[in-house]
């Protein structure tokens, strides 16, 4: 099975503008990528980054700058699994249930309605990533005689997007991502009741 791990190489990470630098961002979505590939080779199977453009990268790297949907569709002719470059919590432990779960179909959804990470082996399948994927992926499994297997997994349901996302990394993460915060002055912060994150100054 390829494992395929999309990422943005241009402008990642626009949604954490208010937190970090244009470079910042650049450096922490790399980091973000590697713990994400790290943990997909701690379960025995190597992953492929599907960029938009160069990266540098230790695993093997495929360009394609179409729309992630068109991108991935074009990579649906053998059993696939796609995890997204974003998920600074997942491990080998998450990551293998969701590669072992049974199903022609099986989804990690993400909170808020994406599709996290994806199993497909079913070659009538094709995702859609537009608005709430997750709905229409089960959709699209029922369209072609199947039902989606869905994997309940924090880990997996944890994409890091905006700032508030952070909070998650630096409480759970274990790898790159969250020593770079770390480094870079975050810190897990109680303001008026809330919890959120603050930068040293």
């Amino acid at each position: 099975m390829n494992v395929y791990v999309p990422f943005a190489a241009r402008e990642p990470k626009t949604r954490l503008a208010d937190a970090f630098e244009p470079d910042e961002r650049a450096t922490f979505a790399r980091a973000l990528l590697l713990d994400v590939c790290d943990a997909i080779s701690r379960t025995g199977r190597e992953p492929t980054v599907l960029a938009t453009d160069s990266v540098d990268c230790p695993y093997p790297v495929v360009v394609d700058d179409r729309l992630l949907t068109d991108a991935v569709n074009a990579r649906l002719d053998s059993p696939v699994a796609v995890v997204m470059a974003d998920l600074g919590l997942a491990n080998a432990v998450a990551l293998e249930r969701l590669f072992e779960a049974d199903g022609d179909v099986v989804i990690a959804p993400g909170l808020g309605g994406g599709t996290n990470a994806l199993v497909v082996r079913h070659p009538d399948f094709e995702v859609d990533y537009h608005g709430a994927s997750v709905r229409d992926h089960r959709r699209i499994a029922r369209g072609i005689g199947t039902e989606a297997t869905m994997v309940d997994s924090f880990r997996l349901a944890v994409d890091i997007d905006e700032p508030r996302d952070l909070v998650e990394l630096l409480l759970h993460g274990e790898g790159r991502a969250r020593e770079w915060l770390e480094d870079a002055g975050f810190a897990v912060q109680r303001r008026d009741g809330r919890v959120g994150i603050g930068r040293d100054a």
